[in-house]
């Protein structure tokens, strides 16, 4: 749902500064894989299912929330299973030889976790159709087609889910934290993801705090902690009083712990390492939708899907709460959450249409009791009004 594929790669989320150098180095000497298996039991060979993750499987972030689907699995499915995994595998020429030697190996099916490995997947799913695909944070089944403008091939899925909608409720934190009305955003890149998630977290905010703003700072990186924390900085320079980071290291976190700032983080809950100033954040469970994946595997049931996790089916949720996040907070969140969760457990974005949305402008881009599609998130190029910063990077 965003270029990716083209950038460095994401979703490199460790406990620390130190730890986040220790893992980069690892990364950069050698690129580890892991497999376990319960046996194969009496019912004969089982399945194998291998997971791609483009940082360490233990980084506390984006890849551990995809092993600990894995593992999952596997408790769920015990000797009907054997998983694998490859971790710290870049985006790019290297995905599509690993991709290669999985298929090679004889998995079944193979989930790719980062974006940039879209691609690779579309392609080997094509020349491999015994072989399915899941590609998490896709948008070829979205969009009808391949990025070369072919079919996408049936053996191939999709699989992302709803954080806009918890992070519109992190907004809601965020929104009851600042005194100044003025909350500083820092993200990698101007993508229909990302620009999604800024709207929603904004909209969330002043939702309690009509008189609340965000400003955006592009760091043009998914994880870079260096360009992370001067960006963080400089939204601390500029005044304001709480920061949102939506990147792969909690190097923002540093900057809010040594200004005593209140802090949002993005899908790791970082309540115990940055307790005085953490409010919370999105997170994601992959689990039983990958589950669901296998199973229909191994009951020869597979078919293409277009998985959209929702705060309803439990995909998506919230970290936990922060120090500062007062009851009243809470119960304002909760409120929220309950509506979210109160209709289709596929239902997502209650709030899109709560009143005329109005863009940078002030031209109204979603109007007052409109629902917006799988399709018109996966497009969204404007900031929402209240949004200081260039939707275009």
């Amino acid at each position: 749902m965003d270029t990716k594929a083209s950038q460095k790669p994401r979703r490199f989320r460790p406990a620390g500064i130190a730890a986040v150098a220790l893992l980069a180095i690892v990364a950069i000497v050698v690129s580890a894989c892991g497999s376990s298996s319960s046996g194969s039991g009496s019912s004969g060979t089982p399945i194998k299912a291998a997971w791609i993750y483009v940082g360490p499987s233990n980084d506390g972030g984006w890849s551990q929330a995809h092993d600990n689907g894995r593992k999952y699995v596997e408790a769920q499915l015990g000797d009907k299973v054997k998983t694998t995994f490859k971790e710290n595998i870049p985006e790019g020429a290297q995905a599509e030889q690993v991709i290669n030697d999985l298929i090679k190996d004889g998995n079944n099916i193979i989930f790719g976790t980062s974006y940039g490995y879209e691609d690779a997947m579309a392609a080997a799913a094509a020349a491999n159709p015994k072989v399915k695909f899941v590609q998490a944070t896709g948008d070829l089944l979205t969009s009808g087609k391949t990025k070369t403008g072919d079919k996408v091939p049936s053996n191939y899925a999709e699989a992302w889910g709803a954080g806009e909608d918890a992070l519109y409720l992190a907004g809601i934190a965020a929104g009851k934290a600042t005194k100044n009305n003025k909350i500083g955003i820092e993200a990698p890149f101007a993508i229909p993801e990302i620009i999604r998630h800024i709207n929603a977290f904004t909209l969330g905010a002043q939702s309690v705090n009509p008189a609340a703003t965000t400003k955006v700072v592009w760091t043009k990186d998914w994880f870079n902690p260096t360009a992370e924390k001067q960006a963080a900085e400089s939204l601390v320079s500029s005044g304001v009083d709480v920061i949102f980071s939506h990147q792969d290291s909690p190097s923002a976190g540093d900057v809010a712990k040594a200004n005593n700032i209140p802090w949002v983080g993005y899908d790791s809950d970082q309540s115990g390492a940055y307790g005085p100033v953490w409010l919370t954040t999105a997170t994601y469970n992959w689990g039983p939708h990958y589950l669901g994946q296998v199973n229909d595997v191994i009951s020869g049931n597979w078919k293409q899907s277009n998985y959209y996790g929702t705060l309803a089916d439990g995909f998506a949720s919230l970290a936990a709460f922060g120090s500062l996040v007062s009851a009243d907070t809470k119960a304002a969140i909760d409120a929220q959450l309950q509506q979210a969760k109160s209709g289709d457990a596929k239902a997502f974005g209650w709030y899109w249409g709560l009143s005329d949305r109005q863009d940078q402008s002030g031209a109204v881009k979603i109007t007052k009791g409109q629902k917006l599609s799988q399709s018109d998130l996966y497009s969204m190029s404007w900031f929402v009004k209240g949004v200081d910063g260039n939707p275009k990077g």
